[in-house]
Parts: structure tokens; sequence; C-alpha cells
């Protein structure tokens, strides 16, 4: 009997899924459990809109406005403030390339010292706390939270895959920047120097744990 009523479930099931129900019509509009931001107060690209006297929505930008990280050429600050690089030029610093390979030591832009070296590494470690440590752990063994909640393939970057031996700076330099794999692009989020800052950070981070 219980073979009947489990063939009898099925087949309902499957009357209802090929012919559907019939549906009602309703003159308010539906609730909506998960809005998920259908409803905006915002204005679609190049639409009109009643609220400028001129009736277009796209504006121009107020007078003075720069792109963040194209600079005039030698140009650090604006207005006072220091901005940041975070792409647009050439070379090894910008791109981590040297003509057609990827190149490997810090660049020569950071202009570093002794001091300003452990300055920077501790930049590094500022913002691989931030940006990395989440998924590749704070040690770098890819041991972080992500990895907790089943994220696959996190780098361990003490492999010998990793080290500067077979995964040359300008390399890393490029994965951070466009991002590698389930790794997403932070080209956007971290300016240049502190992408180099994030290398020196790793590979002290590779020294440490060496034999």
């Amino acid at each position: 009997m219980r073979y009947f009523f489990l063939a009898y479930a099925i087949i309902a099931v499957l009357v209802v899924g090929i012919f559907g129900l019939r549906g009602q019509k309703f003159e308010k509009p539906p609730i909506q459990l998960f809005p998920d931001m259908d409803q905006q107060d915002k204005l679609k690209a190049q639409s009109n809109s009643d609220f400028f006297s001129d009736g277009v929505g796209s504006r121009l930008p107020v007078p003075g406005t720069q792109p963040r990280g194209f600079n005039e050429e030698g140009l650090r600050e604006i207005g006072g403030i220091p901005e940041y690089e975070f792409g647009g030029g050439t070379g090894y610093y910008y791109t981590g390339h040297v003509g057609d390979y990827f190149g490997t030591g810090m660049p020569e832009e950071l202009e570093l010292t002794p001091e300003s070296a452990t300055a920077l590494i501790q930049r590094g470690k500022e913002r691989y706390g931030i940006y990395c440590a989440i998924c590749h752990g704070p040690a770098g063994d890819g041991a972080g939270v992500t990895s907790k909640f089943g994220v696959p393939a996190i780098a361990n970057l003490h492999l010998d895959a990793f080290k500067g031996a077979s995964y040359p700076d300008g390399r890393m330099f490029e994965v951070i920047t466009k991002g590698k794999g389930q790794m997403g692009a932070y080209g956007a989020n971290i300016p240049v120097r502190d992408r180099w800052a994030i290398i020196a950070y790793v590979r002290t981070l590779q020294a440490a744990k060496a034999p």
C-alpha cells in the first residue's frame, strides 16, 4: 500500500509541475520577503531627471575632479593630500614585468634603505592582515578564516612553488593586482606601494619559517 501512496504523490507532483497552478491576479504589489535592493532611490546612467533644470540625469564631475592613481607626472599630492598610486604606469614598479618576463626584487622606486625597508615590511604586515590573512592565514599557510567554511585551493605561501626561486616577486605583484583562480583582483583596492610592501612581508614570513 505504501508504494501506492508513494507513486500517487510522485504523479501528483509531476502533474502540478507540468501544468502549474492557475494563479491569481492582485491589484496590490506582491509582498517581497527579500527585497534584495530592488527598489532604490537611484538614477540609471544617461536617464532623464526632473530634479535638474536641464532634465539631464548624467552630470559632469565637479571642477578639479581627478581619477585616483592618474596624477600628472611627478605630482604626489592633490590639495595637500597625498594621492596613492593605483596603476596607470609602465615598468617593473607598476606591472611586475621586466620586458616579457616577471622581475624579482624590490623596485628602485621604493628607494629602500635599511630603515625604510623595516618600515615597508611593517606596513606590509598591516596590509597583509587586512587583505590577505582572511584566506592565507596570519602565518601564510593557507589556514585563514575562509578555510574553515570550505573554501578550497587556498595557497599555502610556504610551499616551494611560491618561494622566490620559482615564484618571482613580479608574478606575485601581478596576482595581487589582477587576481588568479578564486582570488579576486586587488588592483583597485591596494595602492602600488602597498602591494610591494605585502610581497616584502610574505618573503619575510617565508624566510622566518625556513630551516
